[in-house]
């Protein structure tokens, strides 16, 4: 019998973490194990801001789950509102990762992915120098690029410093994943088409056998909407990350336009940076059709999506080729019909418009994106949104599943 290869993987976030990286990480490393022995190195769950207090008594938790190995760094408590303590937990994290390194045995792969920005690829690099291994990098989403799209920072001494690292990381990778058509330009524009690092596109994922669509009257899809007054409205929700790369506040002002309307439920489920803004937003201008609900367990995600009659899939201007919204996929596998505003020629946006399975626009077309909610509202008693739906649930359960993706994964590493 051969013995199986040992991968070594970066994870900022993995479960019990809901971050939607650290969800992936999960589906990806168990998935593999049929070929390589795994170790994570990750925080201690932690992606709330609040940590047990079972894990602040030593620098290092070794576990195990589901058959993957788990060495999970301790890192100071923050707040998602706190550019301060937020840097203080990542930075904790990438020098704990570096000093966990050297827990971990002889390696023949290590694989990092582009979290935290531009410490994740440098994370691999380490890895790849004290283990002797071939390093493969996984962007998700490329940074400076993402931090100049909104804005977060205009130093263009950090920004400089940034690029160069991330450039750095992707020239030391063997084999650099990215996760959208588009990102594949966006790395070959870093290098100007010269020396562009080996590379592949693999697209993100849903578990299509945990996600699936159910009944409007299926008893836990009821509760949920009766639990958060959704009954009896047609549901357009927003499930994921309330943070800066989505242009939430703008489309607030959008949803406004529609505040006399009892029929319809716009629900916000998840957490992050600006949130308290489109909750001051809500209550300064009385919104009573817009409501806020908490992140959801992975298990009742099934349910919370299937309570949503439409889905919003969003990206700011200026995230083409920079990232790909995972939560298209969920959306997707649920057989829901999607409401985006996403650049043309995306990853998201190409998808969408090849299965026919919403109404998309530009990110900033305010107008179009109220005339698209308006299209939802008029369809919303006709067979046209659970056509599309039911598009897009095929496309993706014959394109877009956990296996066909992780079959490709543990090809690559290895090639």
């Amino acid at each position: 019998m051969t013995k199986k290869k040992k991968l070594l993987i970066y994870a900022h976030y993995y479960a019990p973490d809901v971050a939607s990286t650290g969800q992936i990480l999960k589906e990806l490393a168990e998935g593999m194990l049929d070929e390589f022995e795994i170790t994570i190195i990750s925080v201690v769950p932690s992606y709330t801001g609040k940590i047990d207090e079972k894990y602040k008594k030593k620098m290092f938790y070794k576990e195990e789950l589901n058959g993957v190995n788990i060495l999970r760094v301790r890192v100071p408590e923050f707040s998602k509102t706190n550019k301060i303590s937020r840097v203080k937990n990542i930075l904790s994290y990438f020098v704990g990762a570096m000093l966990g390194t050297f827990k971990v045995g002889k390696t023949d792969y290590v694989y990092s992915i582009s979290q935290p920005p531009i410490l994740g690829g440098l994370l691999g690099v380490w890895g790849k120098w004290m283990k002797r291994a071939k390093y493969i990098y996984n962007i998700q989403d490329f940074n400076p690029e993402q931090t100049m799209a909104v804005a977060y920072s205009k130093n263009k001494l950090i920004l400089n410093a940034m690029m160069a690292f991330d450039k750095f990381s992707c020239r030391q990778a063997d084999k650099v994943i990215v996760v959208g058509r588009d990102m594949i330009e966006t790395l070959k524009a870093r290098f100007q088409h010269k020396k562009v690092p080996n590379h592949t596109f693999i697209n993100n994922w849903t578990n299509e056998k945990e996600i699936y669509p159910l009944p409007k009257n299926h008893d836990k899809v009821k509760a949920f909407k009766e639990e958060y007054g959704l009954n009896d409205k047609f549901v357009i929700m927003y499930s994921g990350n309330l943070g800066l790369y989505y242009d939430l506040e703008n489309l607030m002002e959008v949803i406004h336009e529609f505040k006399d309307r009892k029929d319809v439920a716009f629900a916000f489920i998840g957490e992050g940076s600006i949130k308290h803004k489109l909750v001051d937003y809500k209550e300064k201008h009385q919104l009573e059709n817009v409501t806020f609900i908490p992140y959801q367990k992975k298990e009742d995600l099934i349910y919370s999506l299937n309570a949503g009659d439409v889905h919003w899939c969003l990206n700011a201007k200026g995230i083409k080729g920079v990232s790909v919204p995972s939560k298209l996929y969920g959306i997707m596998a649920a057989g829901k019909p999607v409401i985006g505003a996403l650049e043309e020629g995306s990853e998201a946006r190409l998808i969408i418009e090849e299965t026919k399975s919403g109404y998309v626009t530009e990110p900033g077309q305010y107008e179009d994106i109220k005339q698209n909610i308006e299209k939802f509202l008029s369809e919303k008693d006709t067979l046209v949104p659970n056509e599309m739906g039911q598009r897009g649930r095929e496309y993706l359960v014959e394109n877009l599943t956990k296996e066909v993706s992780v079959k490709k994964y543990a090809y690559e590493i290895q090639a």
